[in-house]
């Protein structure tokens, strides 16, 4: 039987990854086996969690994914002594319309797994109203269990001592305190995270973190806050259908993005996936039948891309004949040019009409639902997709036909429909799920 437990906390940037991080590598270097998810959109952590654990993490989302679909995917930690799910943004967190199963807030997890929650606070400019905010947030939904706070980037001792004393008085336990530590920030750029396969000294990061969590908090207290829990069996899969049975997959440091449990319900349906790398000027595998381009950081790239005469000619020449489709950079790279931050162009591919530069920069996030009007790789036209937008490019020009009408969580229809010319198509937003 494992363990379950949700590291969350008030809002972003409070610390989640890094106490993640280290607990999950601090329990396994006693032993234990741990499995690790990530609630919510976000695609940069699960690699980071496979690198504390060793084992694979996915994502799982309220508002992209059926209750079935979360099951099956929790339901690979049936095996672990220990499971934590990193929440994202605050607890509560999530969009203003509901989706399948919820709003995409780490509450809608906790509350449908019975998991208790393990909040990190940030009490930096305060002290006693840290207290107000924790039990806040433990009475503010009657599913959502707190189990204690671990305080992070405390100030001084008595700094500590005026937010443990009215953490106490309001019945809340406090696992421990953590000073602040630049040893174990994790660099950063402006989509988050920097990813941990580019990060060469990833284990040695987690391994510093793991020794200073356990130095300040009572990790056996976390471990026995923690649910028994029996997985429940899903009375079905993931309901994904894979884009061709043989797919040239772009996978490098600009192409590096696609969620695992996509990966994995390609595989389990039967498909071989074959890695190639644009960076290194490689064309797709002219055995596959489909070509798929995820995201990632062309944009950081893009010179090489444009440079790299191989790669370029036989994308072409494999869309010729066989689908191609591209997400996020992907899209980008499918395009005629992109121009980086410093105002430089770049040709891409030409399969599509696509422009866009990263010179006038304007973030874009959010769930998008889409209902394709024309078929793409392993959907049909009128198919609804659940997926998610985030990246900093404006489109400075969308020439060809619309791939899909697209609507954010509220329901407004967006600007970012995605393309379609031949055997090419492309969206802005990274898929989760077919609506079923």
């Amino acid at each position: 039987m494992a363990a379950g437990l949700i590291i969350s906390a008030p809002a972003s940037g409070v610390g989640k990854t890094t106490l993640t991080l280290a607990l999950a590598r601090a329990w396994r270097n006693r032993g234990l086996n741990v499995q690790c998810f990530k609630s919510g959109p976000d695609y940069i952590d699960p690699a980071f969690h496979a690198a504390a654990t060793g084992r694979a993490s996915v994502n799982v989302d309220s508002w992209a994914m059926d209750r079935g679909t979360i099951s099956h995917l929790v339901s690979r930690g049936a095996d672990a002594d220990v499971v934590i799910a990193e929440g994202s943004m605050g607890l509560f967190d999530g969009v203003a319309a509901r989706g399948v199963s919820g709003t995409g807030a780490t509450a809608d997890i906790a509350e449908m797994l019975s998991w208790p929650v393990v909040l990190v606070i940030d009490p930096s400019g305060q002290a006693q109203t840290a207290a107000a905010i924790a039990a806040g947030l433990r009475d503010y939904r009657p599913g959502v269990r707190l189990a204690g706070v671990v305080l992070n980037r405390v100030a001084s001792p008595r700094h500590e001592d005026l937010v443990r004393r009215a953490l106490t008085d309001v019945g809340i336990a406090v696992f421990g305190a953590l000073p602040r530590h630049a040893e174990i920030s994790l660099p950063k750029r402006h989509l988050g995270l920097v990813q941990a396969e580019e990060q060469a000294e990833i284990g040695k990061l987690i391994d510093e973190a793991a020794r200073f969590v356990a130095e300040h908090v009572d990790i056996d207290a976390v471990l026995r806050s923690a649910a028994i829990w029996l997985p429940q069996p899903a009375a079905n899969g993931l309901n994904v259908t894979p884009p061709g049975q043989r797919i040239a997959l772009a996978r490098d440091a600009a192409f590096s993005f696609v969620y695992p449990h996509m990966l994995e319900a390609w595989r389990a349906a039967g498909a071989e996936i074959s890695a190639f790398s644009p960076l290194a000027d490689e064309a797709p595998d002219a055995s596959a039948d489909v070509c798929w381009l995820p995201g990632g950081y062309p944009e950081l790239h893009a010179g090489t891309i444009a440079a790299n005469a191989r790669f370029r000619s036989g994308l072409r020449a494999f869309a010729g004949t066989r689908p191609v489709h591209g997400e996020c950079g992907g899209y980008m790279v499918l395009g005629t040019v992109l121009t980086d931050a410093d105002g430089v162009s770049h040709e891409m591919t030409g399969l599509l009409g696509l422009e866009t530069s990263f010179a006038k920069r304007r973030m874009h996030l959010g769930y998008r639902l889409a209902t394709l009007a024309a078929p793409m790789p392993g959907h049909q036209a009128g198919a609804r997709l659940r997926g998610h937008e985030f990246h900093y490019s404006t489109i400075l020009a969308q020439p060809d036909s619309p791939l899909a009408v697209v609507h954010d969580a509220t329901g407004a229809v967006i600007a970012e429909t995605g393309s379609r010319r031949g055997q090419a198509t492309g969206t802005f937003f990274h898929l989760i799920a077919e609506d079923r």
